[in-house]
């Protein structure tokens, strides 16, 4: 096939529009543009083919007999190209969507909240992938991450989802009434580190913390909390996750780190986004208002 001998596309679309809807307002109306960029676009067909496509003697346009001629041929090959979209959607939309986050965010914040979305879109199949690794976001992979920062990640689309400080926690029975400013002074008690690279493990390491005198335990992100509320040694971690356990006085603040400017991001792929993604989002920065 010589593709440099066929019309431009857009051109071949304006005309089966016309043809289909009769007249180039409606034609206009169905591709969303001006009546005035249709005819435009059908007089380039015409010139390119050197043809006439239409009958203008009247007062309406009509399709000469090379018109609807054409107007046949493009009902059919557009039709074709219609039905091998919708399946590549199709298989596109029915992928499960897979979702990257963090330990700790999913035991602490998204899982208590999924049986909403799941309502909500029983047709969506998701993965949860629970990893503290920094994952390579791809059309036929991972759709969607959650990662803490301040957003300014190359190459991706980040959102903010909520902000919070990093705190120091750990049970009264553990560490009693203290409280200080120097994180090396906590080096006496038993400290606790997610496993992989986390948001917790990047401010141990900002703050030098790897040998405390009392110990380290490493353990997956979802246990960190559970951890801590038991007195099996301080964590840090989101403030936002173990609110309620503070001002339930099952954890008590030790230190506190404001004006970070940090946060969980929604992590994308530039670009459009299929629609079970999109839900999930929209899904994501509704919860995000939530407390």
């Amino acid at each position: 096939m010589d593709w440099r001998a066929l019309p431009p596309l857009s051109a071949l679309r304006a005309f089966a529009a016309f043809a289909q809807c009769g007249s180039v307002v409606a034609a206009g109306d169905a591709l969303g543009v001006s009546h005035a960029a249709i005819s435009q676009q059908l007089r380039v067909l015409e010139d390119h083919l050197g043809t006439a496509l239409l009958d203008r003697s009247g007062r309406a346009l009509v399709l000469t007999g090379e018109g609807a001629q054409l107007a046949s041929a493009l009902r059919g090959g557009f039709a074709l190209m219609g039905e091998g979209v919708a399946a590549l959607t199709r298989a596109r939309d029915s992928r499960p969507l897979h979702i990257s986050v963090t330990p700790t965010f999913a035991a602490s914040w998204l899982m208590p909240r999924m049986a909403g979305f799941r309502a909500a879109h029983p047709q969506i199949d998701l993965m949860i992938d629970p990893t503290a690794d920094i994952v390579t976001l791809s059309p036929d992979g991972i759709d969607l991450a959650i990662r803490f920062g301040k957003g300014d990640w190359a190459g991706v689309e980040s959102t903010l989802l909520w902000e919070s400080t990093m705190v120091v926690v750990g049970a009264p029975a553990l560490v009693g009434d203290m409280a200080c400013d120097d994180v090396d002074a906590l080096a006496q008690f038993p400290w606790m580190e997610e496993f992989g690279n986390s948001e917790s493990t990047s401010w141990l390491k900002r703050h030098g913390v790897s040998k405390p005198a009392g110990g380290m335990l490493r353990l997956p992100g979802n246990l960190l909390v559970d951890g801590a509320r038991d007195g099996q040694g301080i964590a840090v971690t989101v403030r936002r996750f173990v609110e309620r356990d503070i001002e339930a006085g099952r954890l008590r603040v030790l230190h506190e780190e404001k004006g970070a400017g940090a946060g969980y991001h929604i992590v994308t792929r530039s670009g459009v986004m299929r629609a079970p993604l999109k839900a999930f989002v929209a899904w994501l920065k509704r919860e995000g208002r939530t407390p």
